[in-house]
């Protein structure tokens, strides 16, 4: 599994209401293999509240199917998450830089048992625009896990670098390389993803 490249699928959208509240929404899919070997599908839904032009707050829902086997199918794990989220976004030495920290509640429905895993997470990243059309976006994010049948800590990092095209305004499509540590597996993924953007605050596309 460690030496397989694998892929993630990202389609991602904002949907502003107001000046000041949005909702967002989120379909995740994982794959051990490029495209193949299917890992983990996650559906997420948040509510999004601007307390000013830098910081953002959210509520969010999702839930997710894991599959634990590799070369077959091996007994899923359901996820029903519930997401607190700031961000914070801001310039350094004229470089855009956001941070995003996040707790969430992970109620885990495992074939043996029922677990309760809370996380704490932390992305910091930045967007570097290369012309009107192409960018660059890179961003790392670690993960705490502070309370389960085992309290483990650090449990997680992730690497993010890859090239985003600006389609539309309102529309870019993001691929590149992301490195996942995670339980002394060292995972290399593909990544592509589509992200919007729709404001039905003045009832068109922006």
């Amino acid at each position: 599994m460690e030496e397989e490249l694998g892929s993630w699928f990202a389609l991602s959208g904002n949907y502003k209401l107001s000046d000041k509240i949005s909702v967002s929404s989120l379909i995740l899919a994982w794959d051990y293999e490029i495209a193949d070997n299917f890992n983990f599908i996650l559906y997420n839904v948040g509510l999004n509240y601007k307390i000013s032009p830098k910081v953002t707050t959210t509520l969010a829902y999702g839930y997710a199917d894991i599959d634990s086997g590799f070369e077959k199918s091996g007994p899923h794990t359901y996820e029903n998450r519930l997401t607190e989220q700031i961000s914070y976004k801001h310039e350094l030495f004229k470089l855009p830089v956001d941070h995003r920290f996040r707790v969430e509640q992970r109620f885990l429905d495992q074939p043996s048992t029922n677990v309760l895993n809370n996380r704490l997470r932390y992305r910091l990243g930045t967007k570097i625009r290369l012309n009107e059309t192409f960018f660059l976006r890179l961003h790392n994010e670690f993960f705490v896990t502070v309370q389960t049948k085992k309290n483990e800590g650090f449990s997680e990092n992730r690497l993010f670098t890859g090239l985003g095209i600006n389609v539309s305004k309102s529309t870019n499509i993001q691929v590149g390389y992301l490195n996942r540590q995670i339980r002394k597996l060292d995972l290399h993924r593909i990544l592509l993803g589509l992200y919007y953007k729709i404001d039905f605050s003045k009832n068109k596309i922006k």
